[in-house]
């Protein structure tokens, strides 16, 4: 009878293991959700989400200053070790009930159902991804992954085109290896 119970004990607490091991969708990428992270967070969800972790807050003036060329506020999520993972851009500024705008991704664990992350090469998200197009900017070729509600940043030294120029970009023109410079999921 007390090894049953034994038994028992130790079956149920490998179990409890095995489950708590999951990262129960911690760095899953998907459209309308990076990790915990989904279309009705709030920021001030944020402080319970990464308690675990930093949050560094870059706020603007908002409608309320005189720099009408300030930025989105920012929040810049770090584990304790210091690595940064994501940026936090809500859609209203100065609202803590606001939910998020977009999610720029720094950490390679954050990755989609076909694994793409950030150090992917363009061969492998033009792969597993359906590219609706592409825009050129003085310094980048920006993809549009409509499945994923997802831009892709690839700078254009990774195409060998010069900076200062909009030059149209096509998707024969990227490289298979050409490396990602920024990774952004969009919520709206």
């Amino acid at each position: 009878m007390i090894r049953k119970s034994i038994v028992s004990i130790v079956l149920i607490s490998c179990s409890l293991l095995i489950v708590s091991c999951g990262d129960g969708g911690k760095f899953n990428i998907q459209k309308g959700k990076v990790g915990h992270l989904t279309i009705k967070t709030t920021i001030q969800e944020l402080a319970t989400i990464f308690e675990k972790d930093s949050i560094v807050k870059n706020l603007s003036e908002g409608a309320l200053g005189d720099n009408y060329f300030q930025d989105d506020d920012e929040y810049l999520i770090f584990e304790k070790g210091g690595k940064h993972i994501l940026t936090i851009i809500p859609k209203e500024q100065l609202d803590s009930t606001s939910t998020i705008k977009s999610i720029e991704v720094h950490d390679i664990r954050y990755s989609t159902e076909t694994g793409i992350n950030k150090n992917s090469s363009f061969s492998e998200v033009n792969a597993n991804n359906n590219i609706n197009r592409i825009e050129s900017t003085f310094f980048t070729a920006t993809l549009f992954i409509d499945d994923l509600n997802a831009t892709i940043a690839i700078d254009k030294e990774e195409l060998g085109l010069k900076d200062f120029t909009t030059q149209k970009v096509t998707l024969e023109q990227i490289p298979d290896l050409a490396k990602m410079k920024a990774f952004i999921v969009w919520f709206n």
